[in-house]
């Protein structure tokens, strides 16, 4: 069996390192806030440190850094506002400083806990595959209802979110009823036609650790309740193994084993193709029961895997180069997500045969359906980089195809992705908006669904809670290479923080699209590099002239509030662009 590193023991810096590492944040140019700002991160970091971080809530850190009398968190959104204005200033410092810090902290979102990590972690020792993943015996298999319970906990914590979507899809229904009558008797494809098909084992663990024995039963329901989430996939739970769902009928298998060491607790994770045992993919993740509790680790480290495993480009969408007869819908899922990579016009050309060919043999498939719909959105705004004018029913199509697949699935976040896109290019955008956060609400693990929508939620002038959705879905690896780094340069510059805005701009992928490298310009010509961000216009006038001419009805068509589109237009001015006032304000 193969050879899996792994780390020998529990690896995390030393209160020394941290403090060290907080210090050079506190000095540095880099982390330019204000000195309550810096005294929270103090102030989290050394409670952390000293093992009081179970009194790290609002209303402790309000009334100690902001020395508030009689705090009320629940209506004062002081300190969440402080802790949003950290995170982003920290995000900017590791940017800035590049790679080479040895100690990383972060304050996740949800809370006020730091994390601490090494910068650039080396593993000690390998261990062979047979000692990480021992065999599971069958007493510890999962019964199938937790995980059935655990999945309906987790989409119903979100309620507000799905609501708004309610009246979405009462509109949606009638609409796709006078279009396709037919519709209204049709259930949505049993999600084993074709799909990639993962069985999911209980965790191992050594025989005598009776605790390690309910986080590993804890941590396989949350994995299996939060793949599920991701249509494009079909789920074998470990009951469902026991009733006769084998999981040498799953293309995949996913694996895992848990070791402590006092209190951390290390997941050693990897995913085997069934069809020659070969690992595709391996990893750990380690959970810290001093900060938090078996439950918020067992769903956090959960999230992690799913996510990392299930997510559109990630390891499942990107594993296999070739499928074989029987996966049908895999393979079309295969070469959506290839052509989102490549974004040329024979890349979409296979990508939209083979959807075609497979809604005219599964027309009850809603997730490919979507996909679909997705492909006639990207040649309307790719049209520049796919070399092709813009069909002048692209959108039209786009939107019947979209409400057609919410007909048979109004629960799949991928069809209410193609709806949320559908309805913002033809200017809806109140609908988008409650499409998009219905989809959030049912997998906020899927980071299509948080970039996309998150860029809408920005673009129409909520930039801080969109931004947020855009960073997350860049720190999980959301999107083809280069993406929403673009995005996060749009966040950065309406923030006015130039120097990240240029740094994230150029991250992303500027042949991706042509709106890009006008992104770079405006940041550019607003900066005073005036020569670079005209060379950027020259660029764009040599390679898309097209877009040039268009270039304030593009702009217009994006970003909802004028005040934004201004500053875009202020920046192009900059560079050289003759865009006058009238112009940018009709």
């Amino acid at each position: 069996m193969e050879s899996v590193t792994f780390y020998e023991e529990i690896d995390l810096p030393r209160t020394d390192d941290v403090i060290a590492q907080l210090e050079r944040i506190l000095t540095s140019e880099s982390f330019n806030l204000p000195d309550r700002a810096k005294r929270f991160l103090r102030y989290v970091v050394t409670e952390t440190l000293e093992g009081r971080s179970h009194y790290l809530k609002a209303y402790t850190i309000g009334t100690t850094v902001f020395g508030r009398r009689n705090f009320d968190a629940q209506s004062d959104p002081a300190v969440r506002i402080e802790a949003g204005r950290i995170r982003r200033g920290l995000e900017h410092y590791y940017l800035v400083s590049g790679p080479g810090e040895p100690v990383v902290i972060t304050i996740p979102k949800g809370g006020y806990v730091p994390t601490f990590e090494w910068g650039m972690k080396k593993p000690f020792a390998s261990v062979k595959a047979e000692a990480v993943f021992a065999p599971i015996s069958p007493a510890e298999i999962l019964p199938v209802h937790s995980a059935a319970q655990r999945v309906s906990d987790t989409f119903w914590s979100a309620p507000t979110l799905f609501t708004a979507g309610l009246s979405l899809f009462f509109a949606t229904v009638i609409l796709a009823t006078v279009v396709q009558s037919f519709f209204h008797e049709t259930a949505p494809l049993n999600f084993g036609e074709g799909r990639a098909t993962i069985a999911v084992e209980t965790f191992g663990y050594p025989s005598d650790d009776k605790k390690l024995q309910s986080i590993a039963q804890g941590t396989t329901a949350e994995v299996v309740a939060n793949l599920v989430k991701f249509n494009e996939i079909l789920v074998i739970a470990p009951a469902d193994q026991s009733d006769g769902q084998q999981p040498s009928d799953a293309r995949y298998s996913l694996e895992g084993t848990l070791r402590n060491h006092e209190d951390k607790v290390r997941s050693g994770i990897r995913l085997v193709r069934q069809s020659d045992r070969a690992v595709v993919w391996a990893t750990s993740y380690d959970m810290d029961l001093t900060i938090q509790t078996a439950l918020e680790a067992e769903s956090e480290v959960a999230e992690k895997i799913a996510t990392a495993v299930a997510r559109p480009f990630g390891v499942i969408f990107s594993s296999d180069t070739s499928v074989s007869a029987g996966w049908e819908a895999y393979e079309c899922a295969l070469a959506y997500y290839s052509y989102r990579r490549a974004m040329t016009a024979s890349a979409l050309t296979t990508a939209q045969g083979c959807l075609i060919a497979l809604g005219q043999s599964n027309p009850k498939d809603a997730t490919s359906m979507a996909l679909l719909s997705l492909t006639q959105i990207d040649q309307v705004r790719f049209a520049e980089k796919l070399g092709s004018p813009a069909p002048t029913d692209g959108l039209a199509k786009a939107a019947e195809l979209a409400q057609r697949a919410a007909m048979i699935d109004p629960q799949n976040a991928r069809v209410l992705q193609a709806l949320m896109l559908s309805y913002f290019f033809n200017n809806n955008v109140a609908a988008a908006l409650d499409a998009g956060a219905a989809a959030y609400a049912l997998n906020p693990n899927d980071t299509e669904v948080a970039g996309e929508y998150g860029l809408r939620l920005a673009f129409n002038g909520r930039w801080e809670t969109g931004c947020e959705l855009v960073s997350k879905a860049v720190n999980d690896g959301g999107g083809p290479t280069g993406y929403y780094e673009v995005g996060m340069a749009l966040c950065a510059f309406m923030r006015g923080d130039l120097q990240a805005a240029e740094l994230w701009s150029r991250m992303s992928d500027l042949s991706y699209n042509p709106m890009h490298r006008v992104v770079l310009a405006a940041i550019l010509g607003a900066s005073g590099k005036t020569s670079q961000a005209r060379h950027e216009l020259d660029w764009l006038q040599a390679h898309a002239p097209s877009l040039m001419l268009t270039i304030v009805s593009q702009v217009k068509g994006r970003l909802a509030r004028p005040e934004d589109r201004e500053k875009i237009f202020s920046g192009l001015r900059a560079a050289g662009a003759e865009i006058t006032a009238k112009q940018a304000l009709n």
